[in-house]
């Protein structure tokens, strides 16, 4: 690290200490050409994910966005806005985990995952629009798929005397 007050390279760290979040990490240094002392900062540099629409057109990745849909699929659910930021964090974190670009279907995918455990009734809202219901067909299949192999309809409940 190059000093600010004279340029020198030489230099010793005198404290280190990460912040509240462990994102940065902020040291105290001693210049050892002229003894002053500066601070740096030091993080993880993030490769911006990209999102590949159906188009083919790409874009970076916006959790803005991730929150527009949540907000719009859990509208009159008892759903808090902070819910909803950790949803799209957590999306954010999952997709990185995949690599560094991803298609929009990905996306659509892992907001549904966890939206499920979040409300179901608002993964059922967010499932008919990402994938395109068409009929009523559709939304049986996604409730069956959510409910899993478990579900009793009607046509299997036991009948009562």
């Amino acid at each position: 690290m190059r000093c600010p007050a004279c340029g020198s390279y030489d230099d010793k760290v005198v404290d280190s200490r990460q912040s509240d979040d462990g994102l940065l990490i902020r040291r105290r240094r001693a210049c050892l050409g002229c003894e002053r002392r500066f601070t740096t900062f030091e993080r993880i540099e993030t490769v911006p994910l990209v999102v590949v629409k159906r188009s083919g057109d790409r874009e970076p990745f916006d959790a803005d966005k991730v929150i527009a849909g949540l907000t719009l699929a859990t509208k009159g659910r008892p759903v808090e806005a902070d819910d909803l930021d950790r949803v799209a964090a957590a999306v954010g974190e999952a997709l990185r985990a995949e690599g560094n670009e991803v298609s929009s279907d990905q996306v659509g995918r892992v907001v549904l995952e966890h939206l499920r455990e979040l409300d179901v009734v608002a993964a059922v809202r967010f499932a008919s629009v990402y994938k395109e219901f068409e009929d009523l067909a559709d939304f049986e299949r996604e409730l069956d798929e959510l409910m899993g192999p478990s579900r009793l309809t009607k046509s299997t409940e036991p009948k009562r005397p």
